[in-house]
């Protein structure tokens, strides 16, 4: 496993980063797994090196955080792993239970520190952004987190590249910790953030951590247009927002052409996606999610895969644009 810098910090994670969304409470998804398998795949990326794991206080309403803070005590020490999780959907009934406000990031942290048992995370992030809420409070409050310890690091996701230029203006102006890193909606079939989100991560040393790197198995080649038969997995068959994201016409020929470029490497689809997004400039470590081990064992052997400049033109080409998605 390679280890690289979290954008212009000096945390090093590695390539990967394996995302906890899948493990937590079935009753929140049908597709969710429990505890014990959630452990499993921990100890599994742990064997491969990975010591990057994103998480979310609404995974599975807590639950995802519970097994990720028992999985890190009983599987290895606190010191040798990254842990990132989010805050911003809602937790509860209550007025102030979502959002970015003072109160309820407040709240949110600590909430999170108890269920993950830990006095702190590597990486806190905001889930996404708060149009109710004035930024300056957002980002004051943020840096109390760093500052008080709770947190090392600070994280932004899915938002439109101007919010996140402002953001990272306020901070350096107000001398407030700025985020490290955008967890972005990125893929192969969705790559609208080429044109500014990623150019302005790059010219600022933020680190690209990719949601959806496989759009959310999409790419792994097993769906079909019919909405009768959407796929295989529990999650293929349930999954409404998948649809809503990809499964247009251009998105199935680009999978085709991956399948295809798949067969002559001798390589599963999923390994090309990824090794395709893994090649994109300031793309640092992808959040993969996984529901079997011979997955995630593939998706780290996708690593030692190269694509060369035809290769990846022969991908790309077939794309079309897409309406901006995953912001909400």
């Amino acid at each position: 496993m390679d280890y690289v810098s979290l954008g212009r910090t000096g945390l090093k994670v590695s390539r990967l980063c394996l995302g906890m969304m899948t493990y937590g409470s079935p009753s929140w998804r049908d597709w969710v797994l429990p505890e014990e398998s959630g452990r499993q795949f921990v100890r599994q990326a742990l064997d491969h090196g990975i010591n990057f794991f994103d998480t979310a206080d609404m995974y599975s309403r807590g639950v995802s955080e519970e097994i990720l803070g028992r999985a890190v005590r009983d599987l290895t020490r606190r010191d040798q792993v990254v842990v990132a999780t989010k805050a911003y959907f809602p937790m509860g009934d209550g007025p102030n239970d979502r959002g970015l406000s003072r109160k309820h990031l407040f709240d949110a942290v600590d909430a999170s520190l108890r269920r993950l048992g830990m006095d702190h995370v590597d990486l806190y992030q905001i889930h996404r952004f708060d149009p109710e809420t004035p930024l300056e409070e957002t980002l004051d409050a943020l840096n109390d987190i760093v500052r008080s310890g709770r947190a090392r690091y600070l994280g932004a996701s899915s938002m439109f590249a101007w919010q996140f230029a402002r953001a990272l203006h306020t901070a350096d102006r107000r001398g407030w910790a700025r985020f490290a890193t955008m967890q972005n909606h990125y893929n192969l079939v969705y790559r609208e953030e080429e044109r500014e989100m990623l150019p302005l991560c790059r010219a600022e040393g933020v680190g690209v951590i990719p949601w959806s790197p496989l759009a959310r198995g999409f790419l792994a080649g097993n769906r079909t247009p019919e909405a009768e038969s959407p796929g295989p997995s529990s999650r293929a068959r349930s999954d409404d927002f998948a649809r809503k994201l990809y499964f247009a016409p251009a998105d199935f020929e680009i999978v085709e052409r991956v399948k295809t470029l798949a067969q002559r490497r001798d390589a599963a689809p999923a390994q090309v996606a990824l090794a395709w997004l893994v090649r994109q400039p300031g793309v640092t470590a992808p959040i993969v999610g996984t529901s079997r081990p011979e997955q995630l064992d593939q998706l780290v052997a996708a690593l030692d895969i190269t694509l060369d400049e035809e290769e990846c033109g022969f991908l790309e080409e077939r794309y079309v644009p897409h309406e901006v998605l995953g912001h909400s």
